[in-house]
């Protein structure tokens, strides 16, 4: 009975603490998150305007503009997919998710490139490169500690290598997997063509007659190769930082939940544990009283 007690004391002094852990993690993740989100937040607007710009400006290009190669459609035989996961663990499915759904694209979209060992994956945090590494998948190093050094420059290098890659044949299409990040406790788990630059699917607008109206044309100042020559790099660089600040924010958002959670259940453990604890020695405070008596009856008999 003894064993038993010690047994469920030492539970309950391992339980509170891992609380104590969970919750000095879940205020640290608090405080990041609250940057991490500032950040993107700023940000957002900027990228996806930016974004719509380019795709419209690709759209109403005509076929011979110079320039425009970063936005051709060729033959699929060669496929970059960067990946952007956590460096660390312990918060929740976030890395499981996006594991899963790269994992998912390659599998069922790229599978015969797969085959042939034409899928390459640029990893950006440690936890995708340790999950496609263990698996056989053609994996890149080179950027997979972005992390721990987060700045525009760190993801530029990325942005550009792989712009050279697409614009050297090295590879044909460049997918992007990452979460883009919502609240705290939302995060929207992303597959996102980053080249060659998605086109705009033109909206046929009808006239009060009921006949197609033409298009919109715009004048460009300066000229249009000049333009494109200019806005394309610098697009696709704030395309790929905002993704990987939605990641930093979503990695943070999804471990301060998990770590609530992890607290709320070390709360529900200590609770039955404690209730097992006074069990026991209510038990053992019995058999004691119970030996005594017996013993005392026995020498009076």
């Amino acid at each position: 009975m003894a064993g038993q007690l010690k047994e469920v004391r030492n539970r309950i002094k391992s339980v509170q603490s891992t609380q104590q852990i969970t919750k000095a993690m879940k205020m640290v993740s608090a405080a990041k998150l609250r940057r991490a989100q500032d950040a993107i937040i700023q940000m957002r607007p900027y990228a996806r305007k930016l974004q719509d710009v380019l795709s419209n400006i690709v759209s109403n290009a005509q076929g011979g503009t110079s320039g425009m190669e970063l936005a051709m459609e060729r033959p699929v035989e060669s496929v970059l997919v960067i990946v952007i996961t956590s460096d660390r663990g312990l918060c929740g499915a976030y890395n499981a998710n996006i594991q899963k759904m790269a994992k998912a694209l390659i599998d069922e979209k790229y599978a015969g490139q797969h085959r042939k060992g034409k899928v390459t994956i640029w990893a950006i945090g440690k936890k995708g490169s340790e999950y496609f590494t263990k698996r056989n998948y053609k994996v890149d190093n080179t950027y997979k500690d972005t992390f721990l050094h987060l700045s525009f420059p760190n993801v530029q290098a990325c942005a550009q290598a792989a712009v050279e890659g697409f614009r050297n044949k090295q590879f044909d299409v460049v997918e992007l997997v990452y979460s883009q990040f919502k609240n705290a406790a939302t995060q929207k788990f992303e597959v996102e063509r980053f080249l060659p630059i998605p086109k705009v699917a033109p909206v046929a607008q009808e006239t009060a007659k009921g006949a197609k109206a033409s298009k919109a044309d715009f004048i460009f100042e300066p000229a249009m190769d000049v333009l494109i020559a200019e806005l394309m790099p610098k697009i696709l660089n704030t395309q790929l930082y905002k993704a990987v600040l939605d990641a930093n924010a979503s990695e943070h958002g999804a471990r301060m939940t998990a770590m609530d959670k992890a607290s709320d259940n070390a709360n529900e453990l200590l609770k039955t544990l404690k209730i097992s604890y006074n069990r026991a020695r209510q038990a053992a405070i019995t058999t004691e009283l119970t030996e005594i008596v017996s013993g005392a009856a026995a020498l009076q008999g």
